[in-house]
């Protein structure tokens, strides 16, 4: 027979009860859906990053290698694609690029049409490099997220859209 546990007191949980005590006119429950959500990024940061890094690529690397293999063959981008394609910002690109290079995992090749058109292009290494790497990372995702039910991840990856949604309709009204 399963014992049955009851579930300890989570640190926001512990947060948000000295906010009550010491400011009991603030209504503190933004704090249980923020405050575990970025406790919760912290700690998924800290396994992607470990996970890249035993492959000797950092997290901006990575964003660079999967962004070209999901580009499709022959998997090459101009670097304002690849800042545009989603997570990857466009100040550093260049940096990236320059250790990918350098780690022989992609090469730059400009247009034939267009000489001013640079593209960077994952090489062999490169693709198969990253192939086994997001491989190796879904797996560690699915990992991550096996106490919830598949339909529990449906609901909070709607969830969480909507919530992206949100917070940049926020921005749109001004800091407060």
């Amino acid at each position: 027979m399963a014992r049955k546990t009851t579930a300890q007191p989570d640190a926001v949980a512990s947060i948000i009860e000295e906010w009550r005590r010491e400011r009991p006119e603030l209504d503190t429950s933004p704090l249980e859906v923020l405050a575990r959500l970025h406790r919760t990024f912290l700690r998924y940061s800290a396994r992607l990053t470990a996970s890249v890094e035993a492959h000797g690529l950092s997290v901006a690397g990575f964003d660079v290698l999967t962004a070209l293999r999901r580009a499709g063959s022959p998997f090459r981008r101009t670097a304002g694609q690849l800042a545009d394609s989603g997570l990857i910002s466009s100040a550093g690109v260049t940096l990236r690029i320059d250790r990918l290079e350098k780690d022989g995992l992609i090469v730059r090749e400009r247009d034939a049409e267009d000489r001013r058109v640079v593209r960077s292009r994952l090489t062999e290494e490169g693709l198969a490099k990253i192939d086994a790497l997001f491989a190796e990372h879904l797996e560690n995702e699915r990992r991550m997220l096996a106490g919830l039910s598949p339909a529990e991840c449906r609901q909070l990856a709607r969830l969480l859209s909507k919530l992206e949604r949100s917070i940049t309709e926020s921005d749109a009204g001004g800091a407060r």
